[in-house]
Order: structure tokens, then sequence, then C-alpha cells
């Protein structure tokens, strides 16, 4: 699926951009379940559903109402729809995947990012692999673009080459979930913005560094993003969005074994919150209170 050029590209920059990550039926089929799960949130006043470890699994944005629906995210849909995980099970992004990081691959957990208009949701800047530490760093980080992504409506921001570069998710001694002020604005000046229309994928390194704004469109900003490991690449922690799909094989065939990579980690603390947006938005409150 990927060529030299691309390859070559994604482990210099530390993520890919690519059209048709996911086929059209597939991608209308999602978008159509997505569309159900935010009628349904428009019946509700505080965050709904339930996932294996307690936390909701329908988060939704304050301000949230019938008429102004703020449902941001859905935590592994591939748990409670088949569209979803057939799609990314089979998706031509799944390839995409083995091209970068071998034949066998599985699967970690996923989730809906939702920026609908007039939601002021943005996301601080942050690796991922911090939240979810593995044995060894060949994760790779599938974000299907469900809409057209746009600078306006809230693109991910990412800095190429910080996938080779460590941050702290800790602020005083606190889990805050993101990179410390003092860092942000020299990544900032570094970062680019990532558009595409819509059926695109960002295959994403595990340790870059990213972030968005807030959708600043009448339009929806709608993200699927799935966290794809190695065989041999086992977690050190509990998954920050548990799924009952953990660790089942996406291709190829699974291992005993773990791969260790040398180094340190800065292992995550527990969160109670629902989401990470509420994790980082506790920062947030806590410095302007």
């Amino acid at each position: 699926m990927l060529n030299e050029e691309q390859l070559d590209r994604f482990w210099t920059d530390g993520y890919l951009v690519v059209e048709n990550g996911v086929l059209e039926n597939q991608l209308a089929a999602l978008n159509r379940q997505l569309e159900a799960w935010i009628e349904e949130s428009r019946r509700q006043i505080s965050n709904f559903g339930e996932t294996i470890d307690g936390k909701a699994r329908f988060d939704l944005e304050p301000g949230h109402t019938p008429e102004r629906p703020r449902l941001r995210r859905v935590a592994n849909p591939a748990d409670i729809s088949e569209t979803y995980r057939d799609a990314l099970w089979t998706a031509p992004l799944v390839d995409m995947v083995v091209d970068l990081i071998g034949a066998n691959v599985k699967f970690h957990h996923c989730k809906l990012n939702m920026k609908l208009p007039g939601m002021e949701t943005s996301v601080g800047y942050h690796q991922d692999h911090p939240y979810d530490p593995h044995t060894n760093d060949d994760v790779i980080v599938a974000l299907a673009m469900l809409t057209d992504m746009t600078r306006e409506n809230g693109c991910l921001m990412v800095v190429p080459g910080s996938h080779r570069e460590r941050y702290s998710l800790f602020q005083n001694d606190k889990y805050v979930g993101e990179i410390s002020p003092a860092e942000v604005g020299r990544l900032e000046r570094r970062a680019v913005p990532l558009t595409g229309k819509a059926g695109s994928v960002i295959l994403q390194h595990t340790w870059m560094v990213h972030g968005s704004g807030t959708n600043q469109t009448d339009r929806p900003r709608n993200l699927l993003i799935c966290d794809y490991t190695a065989a041999d690449a086992f977690p050190l922690t509990p998954p920050a969005v548990p799924s009952s799909l953990t660790g089942s094989m996406v291709h190829g065939q699974p291992t005993r074994f773990a791969r260790l990579k040398a180094g340190i980690l800065e292992l995550p603390a527990p969160y109670r919150q629902d989401s990470f947006f509420d994790l980082q938005g506790a920062k947030k409150q806590a410095a302007a209170e």
C-alpha cells in the first residue's frame, strides 16, 4: 500500500497523510452510525453509556443541549458497532499499518473524536505513548477522517520529527495529560497542519507531538482514531481507553514473546475522568482559578 518514498517520509517526519484509507462504502456506513449516536445524545443530559472499566462511553462537552448536541467522544465504538469493527479490521489503512510495523498487528483501542459546529473542544499538545506505554514503540495511531479536515475546523497539528523527542505529561508531579506550557510555545512554532478529504488517513507514530484547535466553522470535524501495535508490543499499564477487543489480532499471528526496547518510560497515573478531554480541562480550570 505504501511506497518507499512514503515509508521514508513516515520514519523521518513521524507521520504520513494518505488518501483512501477507508473505502467509500465503509465511510458512508461509519457516518450513518455516527449520526445515529449524535441523535441519541440529544436525549441525554450528561455523559452516558458504559465501557468495561465503568467510565462513560459517550462523552459530552459542557453546554450540550438537545437543540445543539455536543457529543465529543465515543470510546471504543468497535465494541458496540460491527460497522466500526469491520472498518478497523478490513479498511486499506490496516495494510498501511502492516507496511510500517510488520505483518503481525494487534488492535489496542479506538475512539471517535468529534468537533461539531459550535463546540469549544481543543486538544493540548501531547504524545500518545505516555498515555499507553508498551514494551516497544512499534505502535501506529491511524486517524481516519470521517469528514473533510481543514485548518478552520480544528485539524490536527503535528510537530515533524518530534517522535524522536520525549516530553513529560506531568506538571508539578501531577498527571495532566499534556506537555508543559513552557515547552508548548516552541513546539507550536514547529507545528504543521494536517488537512485532507473524508476517507483520508493520518498514520502517526506513537511518540508524535500533536494537538488541535477548536472548530471555527459550521461543518463538523470527525476523526476515527485507532491504536495498532506490533504483536510483540505488550502494554505496561492498562489501556487508557480499555476495550473488550484489546489485544485482538488484526493481521498475522500472535506471539507470547514480548520485545523490549531499552529506555526509561514515565508511567501515566490513572485518572477518574471519562475522557482525556476532562483530564486536560481540569488542569486548565485549576490554572484559571
